[in-house]
């Protein structure tokens, strides 16, 4: 399932997302992870050196090659230059799959070795000084929303996606990319502010969201949080020394990690494989399209010189059930 994490910057998202990932790993779950906030960390979360996590291919690096190889034959995609972040697959895409072997995985992934396992990690690339002044962010995240789009992924398979901070990730339609979103709260003000946003923005769109309290210290914050969020609250977290620890570039084995911890992420685990149930191939499709239309509108079709709406393929609803490789029609 596609997992993101959310929060205002500080709350700890990096941090829960990286624990989480481990602990899928340690469960034995296949894992693709993606960095995909403007502050590049989740590297370095999960024991990559400065180094390592530096030379991690920029997945915006290699757009044109994610967009030749996801239009595959379809049809209705004149060329690769024709495609926008929000471009739908239909009858002859690409699709791609958590543990398949694609060039999109050798271009733009990376293996990292946790204790339990191997991920696959991605990252969006970092903002750098020649952007400063002449890019958006947003314009980076959309080789991630390009994916996420044409990626078919199963019951115990996770996309864990670590956004950017704040409402930032409501200036795309990728806030609907995703089956479960864990917003990483602290309890302050401050902290709870991005929820409201999130609440709001998600409401129209049928956004299974819950809220993960993080620094929680004692039981003023947890009523707090609770008074605040109300039942959206799933699970609260409290100070951890492993944390601390793995901070400091000095991790314990993951096992080592305290058991009201590991206890709280198998919640997070437990919330989100419920969520299957709830699963709705064809509104995710309706969604993916109904962005799509407003961005051609809006700066798509004057950017490339075409009609995107005819991307559409008013037949194709994104499945599961869907064979890896080029698309075929429901």
């Amino acid at each position: 399932m596609k997992i993101a994490f959310v929060g205002k910057g500080g709350s700890g998202k990096t941090t829960l997302s990286s624990l989480f990932i481990r602990h899928l790993t340690a469960n034995e779950a296949p894992v693709v992870a993606v960095d995909a906030d403007i502050n590049q960390h989740l590297g370095a979360a999960l024991g990559l050196s400065d180094d390592e996590s530096a030379a991690l291919p920029a997945m915006g690096a290699h757009l044109p090659l994610i967009k030749d190889y996801l239009r595959g034959t379809n049809p209705r995609i004149a060329s690769a230059e024709s495609m926008i972040k929000t471009t739908p697959p239909g009858e002859g895409s690409r699709l791609l799959r958590v543990g398949e072997d694609n060039p999109v995985y050798d271009a733009c992934a990376r293996e990292v070795s946790l204790d339990d396992g191997v991920i696959r990690l991605m990252a969006t690339g970092p903002f750098t000084e020649s952007d400063l002044g002449v890019a958006c962010y947003h314009s980076k995240v959309g080789a991630v929303e390009m994916c996420l789009n044409h990626l078919v992924d199963g019951p115990e398979e996770f996309v864990v996606v670590d956004m950017t901070a704040g409402s930032d990730s409501f200036a795309s339609g990728m806030f609907t990319r995703f089956d479960m979103t864990f917003l990483v709260a602290e309890p302050t003000r401050k902290g709870v502010s991005v929820y409201r946003q999130y609440k709001e923005y998600a409401r129209d769109f049928g956004i299974a969201l819950k809220v993960v309290g993080n620094k929680v210290q004692g039981q003023d914050d947890l009523d707090f949080l609770r008074a605040e969020v109300g039942d959206d609250l799933l699970v609260s977290v409290g100070q951890s020394d492993w944390v601390r620890a793995m901070e400091k570039g000095r991790p314990n084995r993951f096992e080592l990690l305290e058991a009201d911890n590991r206890l709280a992420l198998q919640t997070l685990q437990d919330a989100a494989e419920d969520s299957y149930a709830h699963r709705d191939w064809a509104r995710y499709t309706r969604q993916m399209v109904h962005f799509h239309l407003k961005n051609a509108e809006s700066w798509g079709n004057a950017k490339t010189g075409v009609d995107l709406a005819a991307q559409v393929d008013p037949a194709f609803v994104l499945d599961e059930r869907l064979v890896a490789g080029a698309a075929q029609p429901a």
